[in-house]
């Protein structure tokens, strides 16, 4: 099968290259812009045409769509851009899914709620935005839906690799310069490794877990914890200098409002697909100690 993955230069892309090197499927990696020494096809998924001619002449089986727009606070201000690519782009490839009879895996997030909650959150709780970024992921959601494509909506949060800007290399670099680094500790969610949730959807499309149970899933790391927490965690596996100081949302106001409570129920993904996932302590615990190999 021909699998087509969009914004392959990004967190999820590059843990998708890596860990489907020898697949029997046929991975084709497209993105916006190229990356020096990685093999990429050049595709703006806001362009429809684009979008149809590649998985068309491809003959494309199943789509994985990493494209997105998640600068959170940037997105409070460039609407109009977020609004294309999370939605206008999802739009596209939900639409050139259904006409190539393709199965599209779609990349959500935690901020489709409002974070007023204090119990884990289901696929079927009621989506409430708090920001930009969130509308745009939902209407996102939205459209992939109405296209009556088959599909897998994925909602995670907190991702974090080795590769691109994210909270742990932010941490990982503020650790290292700074006596001390306040991290807001009010906000709880799950931190999610990439490679986790990469290697869970390769095992779908090399499993072929395709053909049926389509809907939205939530998967992100077990447990939860504070950015406070996460922060707390990476100094002491990194073994970083910094001390790590606790302070309030309120002490560091953004553009973009954050949910305060955004853990997501797995429950659902767990029971459908048998899958096991790590506590997200025990994810970054093995991160590093593939990092240090």
């Amino acid at each position: 099968m021909n699998v087509l993955v969009t914004g392959a230069n990004g967190q999820l892309g590059l843990e998708l290259r890596s860990l489907s090197k020898g697949a029997r499927d046929h991975y084709i990696f497209t993105c916006l812009h190229e990356a020096p020494g990685l093999e990429t096809v050049p595709l703006d998924i806001t362009n429809k045409e684009a979008v149809d001619i590649i998985c068309e002449s491809e003959k494309v089986g199943a789509i994985i769509n990493c494209s997105a727009y998640n600068d959170v606070n940037r997105a409070e201000v460039d609407f109009q851009m977020a609004d294309l690519v999370n939605r206008q782009g999802v739009e596209n490839l939900a639409a050139a899914a259904k006409k190539n009879k393709a199965v599209l895996i779609h990349i959500s997030t935690d901020y489709v709620f409002d974070g007023t909650g204090n119990v884990p959150y289901r696929e079927t709780d009621a989506a409430k935005p708090l920001n930009s970024y969130g509308a745009t992921k939902l209407s996102g959601e939205r459209a992939v839906i109405a296209s009556g494509c088959k599909y897998f909506i994925f909602r995670t949060s907190w991702m974090y690799s080795g590769a691109r800007r994210n909270f742990l290399k932010t941490m990982e670099e503020l650790l290292a310069r700074r006596d001390t680094v306040s991290v807001v500790c009010d906000q709880t969610g799950t931190p999610t490794c990439a490679r986790d949730l990469a290697a869970f959807i390769l095992g779908l499309v090399s499993g072929r877990r395709l053909k049926g149970g389509y809907g939205i899933y939530h998967f992100s790391g077990e447990g939860s914890a504070s950015w406070y927490d996460f922060a707390c965690a990476i100094k002491r596996e990194a073994g970083l200098p910094g001390k790590v100081v606790p302070c309030r949302s309120a002490d560091f106001p953004q553009k973009a409002r954050r949910p305060h409570y955004s853990v997501l129920d797995k429950s659902l993904v767990k029971k459908t697909f048998g899958v096991e996932i790590p506590h997200w302590l025990d994810s970054l615990k093995a991160y590093y100690s593939q990092t240090r190999k």
